[in-house]
């Protein structure tokens, strides 16, 4: 019988890509490589202590996404800092850089069996 939970997870991500996600393309400049994806918007606030003390609040533009559709060069990747992501919102194409601030990973998992993936980015341009 298979995990009750993860065929949740699996449902839940098929209703996310349906309903709540617009259509981005993911780009590894590296490799000249790109990926036409469904990704849901969303945000994260990042706060970060420097050697003074000073807390530093930075805030992610993030794409929730599948990971098994994360397809460059014919086989599933992760993401890496430096990959773009370009979403058109109004006409408006958007690019966003992948990155994290600090130590922080650029992307994370948003369950445990490792379906949804949450990528982290910073805009970097508008066209």
């Amino acid at each position: 019988m298979a995990n009750l939970l993860q065929k949740g997870v699996e449902w839940l991500d098929v209703r996310r890509k349906a309903h709540l996600a617009s259509s981005v393309v993911y780009t590894r400049p590296s490799i000249l490589g790109f990926v036409g994806l469904q990704a849901t918007l969303g945000e994260t606030v990042f706060d970060q202590v420097d050697e003074h003390g000073v807390v530093h609040r930075f805030e992610s533009r993030d794409f929730l996404i599948t990971a098994a559709d994360l397809v460059l060069g014919g086989s599933v990747t992760l993401p890496v800092a430096g990959d773009r992501i370009t979403v058109t919102i109004n006409g408006m194409s958007r690019v966003h850089e992948v990155m994290a601030p600090g130590d922080e990973q650029p992307y994370r998992f948003c369950d445990p069996h490792r379906v949804t993936m949450r990528i982290h980015t910073k805009f970097i341009s508008e066209a």
